[in-house]
């Protein structure tokens, strides 16, 4: 029985960044795809790249139109900062930079078009990559019946000399500049440098590549000392100076940055299968991430504690797999963020030469009590209970040395 033919998608939406691959994509999909009508969308997520000029040249590509919006409030506010109340850390290392902004554009890019009247969304994701998974992941939890069109899953291209030779031909103005010996993806929480030089994992990362942190070599010779205010698990105040989500970021990415705190180095593993080696900086994210697990050590209880760590691994996972929009990502954000309701109280940092150290934290709602916890004499904890405490505990321990020797 021959297969039915799936129908082409005639009016698409399309995650454009103006680089060489979504200039291509934007000309193939009507040239060569059959899209009658393709919108260039833009998200600026904190990338720094120079946006100046994008709209005339997706006009000029063939696109009809071409949005442009700032959504780094939102994925700082919607996406990073609930991550951070999850303590999120991907197999231990990996803050989640690109895998928290992608449904953050992915989701943009729905609601054009369903403005729009678009049956279809295209990215510029490989075949090989994670990205992929959480564009296509998204769309289908927002839209179940919106398409997805990915190029580099359905084209001939194989190499960058063969999208340079197609642009050429069709006049499709794309960016004349070497090639980096690695790929990079920046937004406001991170740099993200994979491929080329890098995917020998025994090679160390030129110092020239870092942009976000200086090198720890020189960085000032003396610490610098941060205080960073939580309200309910939210950052809301740097040094006592209120800041949007945003700014909050911006802030630390540059203190951080200065004093070459940041820096990760790892393989990890792709949702696809396969190993990749990635060079990350998160300056202002580590920051965040170091204060407010110390905050949650004095606010939280230990068995909070203990069940919210059970269920790291399970929670950055489904964030790096693609699953921020699942049902059972959403329901175990409403169980931390239940926890977060005492999660308030100021922590203080102190950076030097690459090294982050908690130099001090306090909170109204702290359980520690130094009446309970000194080592000097107090009137409020009888030592000798603690005999009978350990008895118990140890009560299986001893039943299992005498039945089995």
């Amino acid at each position: 029985m021959v297969p039915k033919a799936v129908p082409k998608a005639k009016k698409i939406v399309l995650a454009y960044s103006g680089g060489l691959d979504t200039s291509i994509i934007l000309t193939w999909l009507k040239k060569d795809y059959g899209a009658e009508e393709v919108i260039a969308f833009c998200a600026d997520v904190g990338q720094g790249e120079e946006l100046d000029g994008l709209e005339a040249k997706a006009l000029k590509s063939g696109a009809s139109k071409c949005y442009i919006d700032d959504l780094k409030e939102e994925f700082v506010s919607d996406f990073v900062f609930p991550a951070l109340r999850g303590n999120a850390c991907y197999e231990g290392q990996y803050l989640l930079g690109t895998s928290l902004a992608r449904p953050v554009i992915a989701k943009r890019m729905v609601e054009i078009a369903l403005a729009e009247g678009a049956d279809a969304v295209a990215h510029g994701a490989t075949g090989k990559g994670n990205d992929q998974v959480r564009f296509e992941l998204t769309t289908m939890a927002l839209d179940a019946g919106l398409k997805t069109v990915a190029p580099w899953r359905e084209w001939d291209f194989d190499s960058r000399t063969s999208l340079i030779r197609y642009a050429e031909k069709n006049g499709i103005p794309v960016p004349v500049t070497a090639e980096k010996p690695y790929s990079m993806d920046r937004n406001l929480l991170h740099i993200s440098y994979e491929g080329g030089i890098l995917e020998d994992p025994w090679r160390e990362p030129d110092e020239s590549m870092f942009l976000l942190t200086q090198s720890p070599l020189k960085a000032p010779d003396k610490p610098t000392y941060v205080e960073i205010e939580f309200e309910e698990g939210n950052p809301v105040k740097v040094d006592n100076i209120s800041l949007s989500p945003a700014s909050i970021l911006t802030k630390l990415n540059e203190m951080a940055g200065i004093n070459g705190v940041g820096r990760v180095d790892l393989v990890e593993s792709r949702f696809v299968g396969m190993k990749s080696r990635g060079v990350y900086e998160t300056p202002g994210g580590t920051l965040l991430w170091l204060a407010h697990r110390n905050l949650e050590s004095l606010t939280l209880d230990r068995e909070v504690i203990n069940l919210k760590d059970s269920l790291l691994p399970r929670y950055s996972t489904m964030v790096y797999n693609g699953f921020w929009f699942a049902p059972e990502r959403l329901t175990l954000q409403k169980m931390i963020d239940e926890s977060q309701k005492k999660v308030s109280g100021v922590v203080r940092l102190k950076l030097y030469k690459g090294g982050l150290w908690v130099a001090g934290r306090k909170s109204p709602n702290s359980l520690y009590h130094e009446a309970y916890a000194t080592f000097e004499s107090d009137q409020v904890y009888d030592q000798s209970d603690a005999g009978g405490f350990i008895k118990c505990q140890g009560l299986r321990l001893r039943i299992n040395k005498l039945l089995r020797g």
